[in-house]
């Protein structure tokens, strides 16, 4: 059976996939996910080859968000990955970074509700992560993931991705239509650039907290034939 890795964004760790892991476990999957350090990209990027590197068989590599960028590179020269699923992901171009993706439309709450700590280190105001991350979620499950967010180190956004693994491994691309981090025109122009198979939901950047059970569904149906 294909193996399927996830991998969080930022200001989240692998806990965002609680209940997409049942899911899949219950259809007779055994996904693993990621626990990204947030201190750097390329240190992220290292984590996720290393889970890589425990996981035999084809592999569905799955990022949401900045997970996106984070499985752009962690595939490149992984040749039992089969295929990228990009939930309300940034998929970059070489050279171009999450940053960059991040400021080319307005829309986006993320700017209002970041606090920064003195140390250098971000995080969104508790009481608005289900507003800005999954505004049709229940309330205390989003409570639960502002609770245990990973603080990403300031500038890990602004680093250039390297060449993109979307170049030569199928793509798929999850758009969520009500995203109030990413904007949906932002998503479409990046699953129409790499030439994802692209699904649009109603639903905001974090389908894994508000329709976990679909998520799972849909991701069991990229592995078919993989």
């Amino acid at each position: 059976m294909t193996a399927i890795v996830l991998v969080h964004g930022l200001w989240a760790d692998g806990s965002a996939w609680s209940e997409t892991i049942a899911e899949l476990r219950a259809l007779g999957h055994e996904p693993v996910a990621a626990q990204l350090p947030l201190e750097s990209l390329e240190g992220d990027v290292a984590a996720v080859r290393r889970l890589l590197s425990t996981v035999d068989g084809p592999v569905l590599l799955v990022g949401w968000s900045y997970g996106g960028a984070v499985i752009t590179n962690a595939a490149v020269g992984q040749d039992h990955v089969k295929a990228l699923s990009y939930i309300a992901a940034f998929a970059p171009e070489e050279g171009e970074s999450v940053r960059d993706i991040a400021h080319r439309r307005p829309g986006s709450l993320l700017p209002q509700h970041l606090k920064v700590t003195e140390d250098g280190y971000s995080y969104i105001d508790r009481p608005a992560y289900g507003t800005v991350v999954a505004a049709d979620a229940d309330a205390e499950r989003t409570a639960l993931a502002g609770a245990v967010q990973k603080f990403p180190r300031l500038g890990i956004d602004a680093a250039p991705s390297g060449a993109p693994a979307w170049r030569d491994a199928p793509s798929h691309y999850l758009i969520a239509t009500q995203d109030r981090a990413l904007p949906a025109a932002t998503q479409r122009e990046m699953a129409d650039r790499t030439g994802a198979r692209a699904t649009e939901w109603d639903t905001g950047h974090g389908p894994m907290y508000a329709r976990p059970k679909e998520l799972a569904a849909y991701l069991d149906g990229l592995t078919q034939g993989l």
